[in-house]
């Protein structure tokens, strides 16, 4: 007698979803009322579960009846009826966000009006969830006084700034500012010395490249204030430029991953003219920060190699010797080709074929072809790297003497004795024509002659 054992079903990993809206949200500022137009407020939908686990037909409901009189929602992503906004998330869905509105302001609303939405969020193979947040209206924009660019730090040196700021609206910040200051590349970096500021932990040791501080005293309407010293950053040894971006809010939260409180004396406000700030109402200022640290190009060449009439590919471009990384900002390389020769193409080597022309093609044949470094067709150029593309150069003529150039260009570079390059060329005569070609040719005049011969007897009948 057979038996058999039916297999196990595995069990399926229970599925949960998570509607990670914040806890409080600032739609606009007071000051701008009805000027106010906000298209950021998203709501992330999470699931969780074993074995990447997925929701099947995700709905997220927002009653936003209590921002009555406080702000205008536009349709986005979600339908609307009445005072609830039903969104469709999809399915299946491992997580998603999405912008369920649009925000507009309202005149008339006090820094503080707002009010408290609620979410709700089902699944066919999930238990409902929901949520809530307090959408209210901020505080006193603030304008940021200008801070001029910072040149010629050495590396491992240090930058100092001192932001500045002025309250000219009609509201008082009544909780006081935070400000936020972090290093755009990550290459400046402050040391945790002041107990009033909280420091992400991105860089190593007991250094931060964020810094987020509080000063408690209110900001009243027409007054103005700027650090009673300056704020003091380090440049690592191999940055080149950076830039510290710093913005003051009357919003006096901080940002999560802002966890090391500083030690040692704290920041302080010292009062300052109003004068000199302007109204822009910029949301943050930039100081750039260049160093004297260098990226030492040097050009990667060749020699066009080929008889007479061949199209050969031959890369160039450009070897960082370091000791400095270039980053966003890797300059570029230019070629003039050998005479004699053409440049047929420079395509961009990919999967699904790209362009023919990466760099930018000569008006003249006497100018230069010139490659940009930072377009996606050329690598990372990192201190001890290279980065190359092919060109197709056909050899139209052997020209003695012939030489082209290649030079290379950064912003970095400061040792310029081996900017630039010769492309050689080593052109050998065309093959000669094979006995096969010569009876091909000759068999060509054959029928050439006879078709002559016979539309001439043709007319001559005519």
């Amino acid at each position: 007698m057979n038996s058999s054992t039916a297999a196990p079903v595995p069990a399926v990993a229970p599925v949960t979803l998570t509607i990670g809206a914040p806890a409080t949200y600032v739609m606009y500022s007071a000051d701008e009322g009805a000027k106010a137009f906000n298209t950021t407020f998203t709501v992330p939908v999470g699931v969780t579960g074993g074995g990447g686990a997925e929701a099947r037909n995700i709905k997220l409901t927002i009653d936003v009846t209590a921002l009555s009189g406080t702000a205008r929602l536009g349709n986005s992503n979600c339908k609307r009826h009445k005072q609830v906004f039903t969104c469709d998330y999809g399915s299946p869905n491992d997580g998603e966000s999405m912008t369920p509105f649009t925000i507009s302001g309202v005149d008339g609303v006090k820094p503080g009006d707002g009010g408290t939405i609620t979410y709700t969020a089902s699944a066919d193979n999930a238990p409902t969830v929901t949520a809530t947040t307090r959408m209210q209206v901020g505080g006193p924009l603030l304008d940021l006084r200008e801070q001029p660019p910072v040149d010629g730090v050495r590396p491992g040196g240090t930058v100092r700034i001192t932001p500045a700021f002025a309250n000219h609206s009609r509201y008082a910040a009544d909780k006081g500012v935070a400000m936020k200051i972090h290093s755009s590349g990550r290459g400046l970096t402050f040391a945790r010395e002041h107990d009033n500021c909280f420091y992400n932990s991105g860089a190593p040791g007991d250094r931060s490249d964020s810094a987020w501080c509080m000063f408690p005293a209110p900001v009243a309407p027409g007054t103005a204030y700027a650090l009673s010293r300056p704020l003091v950053a380090t440049a690592d040894s191999g940055v080149m430029a950076d830039a510290l971006v710093y913005e003051v809010s009357s919003q006096v939260g901080r940002d999560a991953d802002h966890t090391v409180r500083g030690k040692g004396a704290p920041l302080t406000l010292t009062r300052v003219a109003v004068e000199g700030f302007g109204a822009q109402r910029s949301p943050h200022r930039v100081v750039e920060v260049r160093t004297t640290q260098q990226a030492d190009y040097r050009p990667v060449t060749g020699t066009v190699t080929g008889r007479i009439g061949d199209t050969i590919r031959l890369a160039l471009g450009v070897h960082n010797e370091g000791p400095g990384d270039p980053g966003e900002e890797p300059g570029r390389f230019e070629v003039i080709p050998p005479e004699g020769t053409t440049v047929t193409s420079i395509p961009y080597v990919s999967d699904d074929n790209g362009p023919d022309w990466v760099c930018d093609r000569p008006k003249k044949p006497s100018e230069a072809f010139v490659c940009d470094l930072a377009t996606d067709s050329f690598r990372r150029l990192a201190p001890g790297r290279e980065t190359t593309i092919e060109f197709h150069i056909r050899i139209d003529k052997k020209v003695a003497g012939a030489r082209g150039r290649i030079r290379a260009v950064g912003s970095f570079d400061r040792t310029h004795a081996n900017d630039t390059a010769a492309i050689l060329v080593d052109a050998k005569p065309a093959p000669p024509p094979s006995p096969l070609m010569w009876v091909a040719a000759a068999g060509t005049v054959v029928v050439a002659g006879a078709m002559w011969l016979l539309i001439r007897r043709r007319v001559s009948r005519a």
